[in-house]
């Protein structure tokens, strides 16, 4: 099922100029898997829910790893999939709204507010942007960002990537205001 797995990091040292101290880190743990649905029309796609709660451990655990931080240190979370052009996007909502959710707040510790989604149809080498969004408050404008995402040599027609992306902090140098980290309540997934 799955054919690839890539695990990104990337981290900004400097904005516009200015040091950014520590950097701000992003890490993107990316799935390449078999679409069992490509090319036909089915409506029963539990399969693909099922997949879905595997990846969200799979990958938050993997995106955490690679930040080299324990699991409530995870600051945002976002997810994503690229469908390839045999299937369809009702399938890679079926792997990122159902199920996926739970085991990635379980690999970041919590996660009290939604998890920020995209998904699109796409070829060999279609980028993503993975929205990001502070994982115990949706308010939190520091954290409101994205990370593109691409694999060079898919989906092929039969397959979806699969995105999962953390980070330890927030966008470099945020200054619009809004709630700060340090007035999170985490109650509601909103403040």
């Amino acid at each position: 099922m799955i054919r690839k797995l890539l695990t990104i990091i990337e981290e900004t040292h400097q904005e516009a100029g200015q040091e950014v101290k520590p950097p701000t880190r992003k890490a993107a743990a990316v799935a390449v898997i078999a679409n069992p649905f490509a090319g036909r029309y089915a409506e029963d796609v539990a399969e693909l829910v099922e997949i879905g709660a595997m990846l969200g451990g799979l990958l938050g655990e993997r995106a955490v790893r690679a930040l080299g931080i324990e699991p409530h240190q995870a600051q945002s979370y976002g997810k994503a999939a690229i469908v390839g052009e045999n299937g369809e996007l009702e399938h890679a909502a079926a792997i990122l709204h159902p199920k996926l959710g739970a085991p990635l707040r379980a690999a970041v510790e919590k996660g009290a507010a939604l998890v920020p989604s995209a998904k699109k149809r796409g070829g060999m080498g279609a980028a993503i942007d993975v929205p990001l969004g502070h994982k115990d408050a949706a308010y939190v404008r520091s954290h409101f960002d994205a990370m593109e995402v691409r694999v060079p040599d898919a989906p092929r027609a039969d397959e979806i990537v699969v995105a999962v992306v953390v980070t330890d902090s927030s966008r470099p140098k945020p200054r619009i205001g809004g709630l700060t980290v340090d007035q999170i309540e985490g109650k509601d997934g909103l403040r």
